[in-house]
């Protein structure tokens, strides 16, 4: 034990020769990564994201306030007036509605076939592999090559399914599938769903694997149907892999190109055109041939997509809100 005199010595040292209080350095949160590792990690994708996207996106506006010649060559700025004459294009309304039916024909039956293949395919049964992979085939397939194999099933001559309605004697005589008007856009839908499928399947197939077996078990015990099990439990933890199968169908229906021009480069005009290809019309089909219209409609489908989209999101939010 020191000794009183010590211990006041030791208290009133003066204070220019006491040691300096140290600083103690925070430690990091755990799990926290430091901004410039952060930057690094993400810098590729950023890159990628400015280069695909932003760029692209910033060239489209560009051109969409140009003038061009039909060789492509700049001649100045056009400012709002490339957007007032696609406004003003007699053919737009039948556009767009050709757009609407489209969008919503293709996604309204994918969901639903893709509903039942992907509750059959999470079943166990014998040849499931084989299966699978032949759903996943006209996924992997060019859309290019679909449609021109479908242009040769639809063939009004020589088309395989026109022989096999007539021998089935559905029909009397052969249908022109892609050249009447009342077949066009009901067989671009049927050939869209057939390339949606493939993704929309295995996209619900996951959800429903998701699913706990626990919940199903339970819902058995208290003597619930399937209809009803299927309404309450599935169908509900089912949404998210719903949203996601919806939403990015719109926005690959809007912007499907390959299919729809394959099956209608024969017809003429705007008559069962989407957006999309009416674009690509007026910049290198129509006899103005202007490609600053063709981007200020690029723009208008790019803003439809947005507020379809952010459309529908809202309404899936509102609901589960009242839910």
């Amino acid at each position: 034990m020191a000794e009183p005199g010590q211990a006041s010595r030791t208290t009133d040292r003066p204070k220019e020769h006491r040691a300096p209080p140290t600083r103690r350095r925070r430690p990091r949160p755990r799990g926290r990564v430091s901004p410039l590792r952060s930057v690094l990690w993400l810098g590729p994708a950023l890159l990628l994201i400015g280069g695909v996207v932003l760029y692209p996106a910033y060239e489209l506006v560009r051109a969409s306030l140009s003038r061009y010649s039909i060789t492509g060559l700049h001649l100045g700025d056009a400012g709002a007036a490339n957007y007032a004459h696609v406004l003003q294009q007699p053919a737009l309304p039948t556009v767009l509605a050709n757009t609407v039916v489209w969008v919503l024909g293709v996604v309204a039956l994918t969901i639903v076939i893709s509903l039942a293949l992907a509750q059959f395919l999470a079943k166990e049964f014998s040849g499931r592999r084989f299966v699978r992979w032949a759903v996943i085939v006209p996924w992997a397939a060019s859309l290019v090559i679909t449609g021109r194999l479908f242009t040769l099933i639809y063939d009004y001559y020589h088309g395989i399914l026109n022989r096999l309605l007539m021998g089935a004697r559905i029909i009397d005589r052969p249908i022109d599938f892609l050249g009447d008007d009342r077949w066009t856009m009901p067989s671009m839908i049927a050939v869209g769903v057939f390339v949606s499928i493939p993704f929309s399947t295995y996209v619900l197939l996951a959800g429903l694997n998701t699913i706990p077996r626990d919940v199903y078990e339970a819902a058995h015990i208290d003597g619930a149907g399937a209809w009803r099990i299927y309404r309450r439990i599935t169908l509900p933890l089912l949404r998210p892999a719903l949203i996601v199968t919806i939403v990015l169908n719109v926005i690959y229906l809007f912007n499907s190109f390959p299919v729809i021009w394959t099956l209608n480069d024969r017809n003429p005009g705007f008559t069962h055109d989407t957006t999309i290809t009416f674009m690509y019309k007026l910049a290198f089909k129509s006899a103005e041939r202007d490609i600053g219209q063709s981007a200020a409609a690029g723009v208008f489908n790019v803003l439809l997509i947005l507020v379809v989209v952010v459309a529908y999101l809202r309404i899936v939010k509102w609901q589960e809100t009242e839910a």
